[in-house]
């Protein structure tokens, strides 16, 4: 008798397990310190203090447009030094709307090999010619724009990798694109509120317009949602054509207000945001030294280990000396690369970082399993 594919999934999650793979839904347990979290500035702890609609009860192309909506867009744009800028629900239906939409079958896309999924997602619904450039290598993408009869192209990347924790060079890549006709896209989501003139991102640090900025509120903000900006054309072809925006209700109005209140406080924040740069180095070099194989810089730090089950077991070790952290696996990372992937926010004292480290020295000391 055939089996459902229902039952059948059981059957795979098994394997998932014995190649310790298998993913389970974890709380993070009161008074834990937590060195795993994208909340950069620390905000995500503080209560809402804006007062709006809770719900915007459609699609904002239908009744969910609200006021919040509008003026945060505005804000948001007159911030990162754009035309306009569009609210999605998150930073993985902004990168499936926003191109899924622009990218035109027909066009062609030099998209780098370590891009966040949700941009992989929405380049496939798209349809174009997609080629994937080898992480970093700002060369293949100078070679492949410099081809003679290049259909439309579009260079594709994250502009702070959250793996991986390092960074295109941005600047290169808008000259190339400048010169070749091609349009440049940039998920800054890691960088905005923590890089760059008022925490503008790492576009702005490096003096990069994209012709498209990805941004979340998610992470440095605190709170929820998303944004894509650039051209008013682009907002107005996103209102029209993106898909997770059309057929979605619209973001909360709490949240586009609660944005607006949180936003000044974000431009302001060069304290915090050295401070998370400043901890982040110590804790870097800390792990380094105590033989780990650490890379990439700023608030992430990847921990890469080459088996996931080693993974999983130190991640355990650690939070049972009341750190709470996570293994990182395939299919998200490459194979041979599992890790523990720390992230610093701006609550964490330096007493805690010391804290983590004579953890680390001490798991190392007493784990027979030890691989750094």
């Amino acid at each position: 008798m055939k089996r459902s594919p229902i039952d059948a999934l059981a059957d795979e999650l098994a394997v998932l397990e014995a190649k310790s793979l298998r993913r389970v839904p974890t709380v993070v347990p009161e008074g834990m310190v937590t060195l795993c979290s994208n909340d950069y500035l620390g905000l995500g702890r503080e209560p809402v203090e804006a007062r709006a609609e809770a719900g915007s009860g459609a699609s904002r192309l239908v009744s969910g447009n609200q006021r919040e909506h509008e003026a945060f867009e505005a804000d948001l744009a007159a911030w990162l030094g754009l035309e306009a800028t569009l609210l999605y629900t998150s930073g993985y239906a902004a990168n499936l709307g926003a191109l899924s939409s622009l990218v035109r079958p027909g066009d062609r896309v030099l998209s780098d090999a370590l891009n966040h999924a949700s941009m992989i997602d929405g380049l496939r619904l798209g349809r174009a010619h997609v080629e994937i450039v080898p992480h970093l290598d700002v060369g293949a993408v100078a070679r492949l724009l410099e081809a003679p009869g290049a259909p439309p192209t579009w260079v594709v990347t994250e502009s702070y990798f959250s793996m991986d924790a390092d960074v295109p060079a941005l600047p290169q890549l808008a000259d190339l694109c400048a010169r070749a006709g091609a349009s440049l896209y940039v998920d800054d989501a890691h960088a905005v509120g923590v890089y760059g003139p008022e925490g503008r991102g790492l576009c702005a640090e490096l003096g990069v317009v994209p012709d498209v900025l990805v941004g979340t509120l998610g992470k440095s903000f605190g709170l929820g949602g998303a944004f894509v900006g650039g051209r008013k054309v682009v907002r107005e072809w996103l209102w029209n054509r993106s898909r997770s925006f059309v057929f979605s209700t619209g973001l909360s109005p709490i949240l586009a207000a609660e944005g607006r209140v949180r936003l000044p406080r974000i431009r302001r924040a060069d304290a915090e945001r050295a401070h998370v740069l400043r901890i982040a180095g110590h804790l870097r070099e800390g792990l380094r030294s105590l033989g780990c194989d650490v890379r990439g810089q700023g608030p992430i730090i990847p921990w890469v280990l080459s088996d996931p089950g080693h993974a999983v077991a130190l991640a355990e070790q650690l939070k049972e000396r009341g750190y709470f952290v996570q293994a990182i696996r395939p299919p998200t990372v490459p194979e041979g690369t599992s890790r523990i992937r720390l992230t610093v926010s701006a609550d964490l004292r330096e007493e805690q970082i010391a804290g983590f480290l004579r953890a680390v020295s001490e798991v190392k000391e007493s784990w027979v399993g030890w691989s750094s």
